[in-house]
């Protein structure tokens, strides 16, 4: 994964065969970034829940970061907006600074985004794309699969209806899989059909089978026909997104760190999409044009009062497949849901069972045992690194960010023992 994000010396340079995006908007763009917006709005406020932040503020993220973005992609097919690792990434990175929710936490999340932007935006600008390196396959299978397992952990309270006692993530879940009892079957039951219309419409019916958006339309009817006494979403907040850079400036230094992580590690998704769609079309990218789009649209999600945001491979591949040419149709994607915004109040009654559905469908695939078990046959230094990632990850939640941070202490240790031996 990690192998794709900074080859941007070779990407870059002219080689006869490869051919550059198209730049001129096309029709099709228009009914690509609509579908992609269908499912980014239920997507958007799960994150954005996943995040420990108002679901309407992943409406937010969805608005203006991907209008921006578009002017500076460098793919055709890249969608921006908030993806379910960085939401996780920010929830660590702000875990015991202030409360969840709360105005502080709020306004912490959007100087976090901002301090992702920035650096983005430098390590793009002085062409520093392959910093990346940093982050080997080793270290992104190990992260990926122990943070997947955290965020589907998250959401079985949310999806079993449960309300769990405070403690960790993975001990909540225990004790919501645990106490049967406590379950409640209205929601379970729209968390199971909100995840197989997600999974099974793609594969069973269409592959832009719209399983989220009729999860979502479906859960409101269901919640508001049948009287639905579960969690819901409650009150969102209908206004535009009030442009602001009034941040918490002096929690600058204590998020710095974490800033600077999730700009490294939430880049892996954006960098991989963009240049293996480029391979297949057998077209130019540029992995610091990714790094400055993506700069730009975490800056915009700062000034929207929102939180981190990346580039989405789901989203990316709906997009693809629903026809888009140009990187215009990330603007139609942010242009439209811009446009809903002034009419969220009609998620009011949407079932927060629903979002976790949606959550734990999105990220189901992200566990990958069988890479972690064939790293030991392939290499017992590649296994050591993914596995210790994998087990510091879980057991340093929700600081996940630090799981990463020795992940990458311990691959340069094993890269620098391995040149020495040699």
């Amino acid at each position: 994964m990690v192998g794709v994000m900074a080859d941007d010396q070779t990407t870059d340079r002219p080689t006869g065969d490869l051919t550059e995006p198209p730049s001129r908007p096309v029709p099709a763009d228009l009914l690509a970034g609509l579908s992609v917006a269908m499912v980014l709005v239920p997507q958007s406020m799960a994150y954005a829940e996943l995040a420990g932040l108002p679901p309407h503020l992943g409406l937010f993220a969805s608005a203006l970061p991907p209008i921006l973005a578009a002017f500076f992609a460098s793919s055709p097919y890249l969608q921006t907006g908030p993806v379910a690792l960085t939401s996780l990434l920010t929830f660590g990175a702000l875990a015991g600074l202030a409360e969840v929710g709360t105005p502080d936490y709020v306004a912490m999340a959007a100087l976090l985004a901002l301090l992702v932007g920035v650096t983005r935006l430098l390590l793009g600008v002085f062409r520093l794309g392959m910093v990346t390196y940093l982050m080997r396959d080793p270290v992104v299978t190990g992260f990926t699969s122990a943070a997947a397992i955290l965020i589907i952990a998250s959401q079985l309270p949310k999806a079993l209806g449960v309300a769990a006692p405070t403690g960790g993530v993975l001990w909540r879940a225990g004790w919501s899989l645990g106490h049967l009892d406590h379950w409640e079957a209205a929601s379970v039951a729209i968390a199971v059909v909100t995840m197989a219309l997600v999974l099974a419409g793609r594969q069973v019916v269409h592959r832009l089978f719209p399983g989220a958006l009729l999860a979502v339309v479906g859960g409101v009817m269901i919640s508001r026909i049948a009287d639905y006494s579960g969690p819901v979403v409650g009150e969102v907040p209908t206004g535009l997104p009030d442009l602001s850079l009034d941040l918490p400036w002096g929690s600058t230094g204590t998020l710095l760190v974490g800033g600077v992580l999730i700009a490294l590690v939430g880049f892996a998704e954006p960098a991989s999409i963009a240049r293996v769609f480029a391979d297949q079309d057998r077209q130019r990218w540029s992995a610091d044009r990714e790094f400055v789009s993506q700069g730009v649209a975490n800056v915009a999600a700062a000034v929207s009062g929102a939180f981190p945001v990346g580039g989405s491979f789901s989203r990316s591949s709906l997009n693809r497949l629903a026809g888009a040419q140009t990187r215009w149709s990330g603007l139609v994607t942010g242009a439209a849901v811009l446009a809903f915004v002034p009419f969220a109040d009609v998620l009011a009654p949407l079932p927060r069972a629903t979002l976790g559905g949606v959550v734990v469908a999105a990220v189901v695939g992200l566990v990958r045992p069988v890479a972690l078990v064939s790293m030991i046959r392939r290499s017992s230094a590649d296994a050591l690194v993914a596995w210790a990632t994998f087990a510091a990850t879980l057991a340093l939640a929700p600081r996940v960010e630090q799981g990463v941070l020795v992940g990458i202490l311990l691959s340069l240790a094993v890269g620098l023992r391995t040149r020495r031996t040699r």
